[in-house]
């Protein structure tokens, strides 16, 4: 059995191998112009196992100077006549396809990498991190031969008609907590609408983007990576939430519960969409509470590469920190800790499973981005009452609603100020589906359709048609 039939087969089966171990890490340069170069300024810095807090290795540090080599190099690669814009949009869904058949190929390397540089569960990692990149290079590939625009019927003897046609030279800066899913997001749809791109790697997770970067470089593309900044003038932004989860008295309890949980503790809370403000309904509410603690005092937390752990560490000492102070600010206004509330072990960025009761609107930890594994649970009386609440805040990325009644279900899915709304489920995602926020919670859309639209420009096309005299 071939190794692509045997990680179809443990994929089928759900099985996860053993992560890589001693993986050597081989890419830590930038990537310009389909070659590996060291930064302008001489300068590196180290990237942290946040397991351990042992340096994993020093990579080259991007500065303006390389940023200025990049987008040179991205803009000559995009100009009309150019191999990337004049090629057949057939081919470059091809060989975005090939991207993923590496990636497919080199999950176990990933996988590890994603782990180690992360805290990422290795399980986590290998099945579902992997698994949606893959998802989404291959549907963003599937559609750069359907690009197209349409004909208009306008007044007079004209043909009217639109292109959708490439922006340029992309700046996209990816964030640490899905470094890998997160550079499928954007370049995918980028690239294959012809655009070229310039990638800014988190400067904590910065070795699985340039791990792609060399299978970039296998398949033969000129896309460029680079560590550093841009200046953008078109933006599509996605920066956040505090993200509420409503649960009814008629909910199915055993799955609010599960769903809620693991919409606040997946990846240690480090989750834009994180269920970080739950509320329930007030006839429930010491049960739910209840059945939460016991939930959250079974994790078993240690080095993300161990089978038997289901929690990993923070991704650095900043965030260990600002975690640990907000959870000691919930202590402080009020909140009864009913678990966890402090760090655990003397190694590592690890932080205990923690649950709040009795929170109030008004306390740090039911307004602020917590990014951690902290669950604040909320106590509401009417559905008004919860709506209002749900939506008194500056974010509006995602929320959860859990009924068995539909009809209030829809009710409430409009009501809410939030551009992803779950119902009786939290965190479930399709390539196809469009993703961002409301308000402070960003602008534009990633994934599905809509994701195309934010690297497309449409010009319209008007050609007067000449009369033939009779």
């Amino acid at each position: 059995m071939s190794s692509k039939e045997q990680t179809s087969a443990n994929l089928a089966e759900g099985a996860v191998p053993a992560p890589l171990t001693n993986l050597k890490i081989q890419y830590t340069k930038i990537f310009i112009n389909n070659e590996w170069h060291n930064s302008v300024s001489g300068k590196k810095f180290p990237v942290i196992n946040p397991a351990t807090e042992e340096k994993i290795c020093d990579v080259e540090e991007g500065d303006k100077g390389d940023v200025d080599k990049a987008v040179k190099a991205a803009r000559e690669a995009f100009q009309f006549g150019s191999p990337w814009r004049t090629m057949d949009a057939s081919e470059r869904g091809r060989l975005l396809n090939k991207l993923a058949d590496l990636i497919e190929r080199d999950r176990l390397i990933l996988a590890t990498i994603e782990s180690i540089n992360g805290g990422k569960l290795f399980s986590s990692a290998y099945l579902m991190d992997i698994s949606t990149s893959l998802k989404i290079i291959r549907y963003y590939a599937s559609w750069a031969d359907k690009i197209h625009g349409c004909t208009i019927p306008i007044d007079g003897k004209f043909f009217s008609y639109t292109r959708h046609e490439p922006i340029g030279v992309c700046g996209q800066i990816l964030p640490w907590n899905f470094p890998l899913v997160t550079l499928a997001v954007k370049i995918g749809p980028a690239l294959c609408c012809g655009n070229t791109v310039v990638v800014k790697p988190a400067e904590q997770t910065p070795l699985s983007a340039l791990y792609v970067a060399s299978l970039i470089k296998e398949v033969g593309l000129l896309i460029k990576e680079a560590a550093g900044k841009s200046n953008l003038k078109r933006v599509s932004l996605e920066l956040g939430g505090k993200s509420p989860c409503i649960v009814f008295a008629d909910a199915d309890l055993d799955s609010a519960v599960e769903f809620a949980h693991h919409g606040v503790f997946f990846h240690q809370g480090q989750c834009c969409i994180a269920a970080s403000r739950l509320f329930v309904e007030e006839s429930i509410y010491d049960t739910f509470v209840q059945r939460s603690v016991e939930r959250a005092k079974k994790y078993t937390l240690g080095n993300p590469l161990d089978p038997e752990v289901q929690q990993g560490p923070q991704i650095d000492k900043e965030q260990y920190t600002k975690i640990l102070d907000l959870i000691e600010s919930g202590k402080k206004e009020g909140a009864k800790l009913e678990c966890g509330g402090g760090p655990s072990g003397n190694k590592g960025y690890f932080i205990q499973p923690t649950v709040f009761s009795n929170v109030t609107d008004e306390m740090r930890i039911a307004k602020e981005e917590i990014f951690g594994p902290v669950q604040q649970i909320m106590k509401f009386k009417t559905i008004d009452e919860v709506i209002k609440r749900a939506n008194n805040t500056h974010y509006g990325l995602a929320a959860g609603i859990f009924t068995k009644d539909l009809d209030k279900a829809l009710t409430i899915s409009s009501a809410l100020q939030a551009g992803t709304v779950w119902v009786n489920c939290y965190g479930s995602f399709s390539p196809q589906t469009p993703f961002g926020g409301f308000k402070m919670s960003g602008n534009g859309r990633e994934m599905g359709e809509y994701g195309l639209h934010e690297y497309l420009e449409v010009k319209t096309i008007t050609v007067k048609i000449s009369e033939k005299n009779s």
